[in-house]
């Protein structure tokens, strides 16, 4: 149990660490965050920067940040599932 505790600890503070990325748009919006959900780089294409729709902006973002959020959920239950048949 305490193995297995270390090992979570351990686990937990490298995905804080590791980064996942998100798109929307065609990638028109992209960003980069750490698993733990701090946003380390956002890029946004100027093809849609229209200060007359900044709604449609604001929807690319919150889709690149969702996208972004899932992955890293993914990745967090691809280790752990890992870590634990590891453990047997």
């Amino acid at each position: 149990a305490q193995a297995m505790q270390s090992r979570m600890q351990d686990l937990q503070a490298r995905l804080a660490e590791t980064e996942v990325s998100g798109a929307s748009g065609g990638d028109a919006v992209k960003l980069v965050m750490t698993c733990k959900g701090e946003v380390r780089s956002i890029q946004i294409s100027p093809s849609v920067i229209d200060p007359s729709d900044k709604e449609t902006l604001e929807d690319l973002v919150m889709a690149a940040v969702n996208t972004a959020r899932k992955n890293a959920d993914q990745l967090m239950a691809d280790e752990t599932r890992k870590m634990m048949s590891e453990l047997g």
